[in-house]
């Protein structure tokens, strides 16, 4: 029997300025993202949507997910793998297109890390490790857009 795994938070909305949603100006988009025993994650909608540009919104924690999954089955691999990983930065992109009924939809989410290896005998294994562990990655196994990767990879100078 496979493993299952249940997650739960609580989404709260807290942009009643008075009048609730009343009209579709009247209210902020704000609410605040937690679970037990985690800082809270303050949300809105993306500015574009009457949204707070200081908040996180829902379309980047969707790219947040591919992105951390991805590199934590990354690191997780080259730890099995003998690769030394020193640092790792992802400046990831998705790309949302809107329908014409005010909908829309994920096209695609680029990732594009940034690996230093300890050693440049590990490069190429490095590079190798970024198609199983978009394999693996349990977000991206949930989509329904294609995640792309765009990963570099160099080793210090010794």
């Amino acid at each position: 029997m496979a493993k299952q795994h249940t997650y739960t938070l609580t989404t709260k909305w807290t942009g009643n300025t008075g009048t609730g949603t009343s009209h579709y100006r009247a209210y902020e988009r704000n609410h605040v993202i937690n679970a037990d025993n985690k800082p809270d994650i303050p949300g809105s909608s993306d500015p574009s949507f009457r949204g707070d540009k200081t908040r996180y919104n829902p379309e980047e924690l969707l790219v947040a997910s591919l992105s951390s999954c991805h590199m934590l089955w990354y690191l997780h691999l080259c730890s099995e793998a003998g690769v030394i990983v020193l640092d790792y930065v992802d400046h990831a992109t998705g790309t949302m297109v809107e329908t014409a009924d005010g909908g829309g939809h994920f096209s695609e989410v680029m990732l594009r890390p940034a690996v230093v290896v300890a050693e440049e005998a590990m490069i190429a294994g490095a590079n190798a490790l970024h198609h199983q562990a978009n394999k693996l990655c349990f977000i991206a196994n949930s989509c329904n857009f294609p995640i792309r990767h765009e990963p570099s990879c160099s080793a210090p100078d010794n």
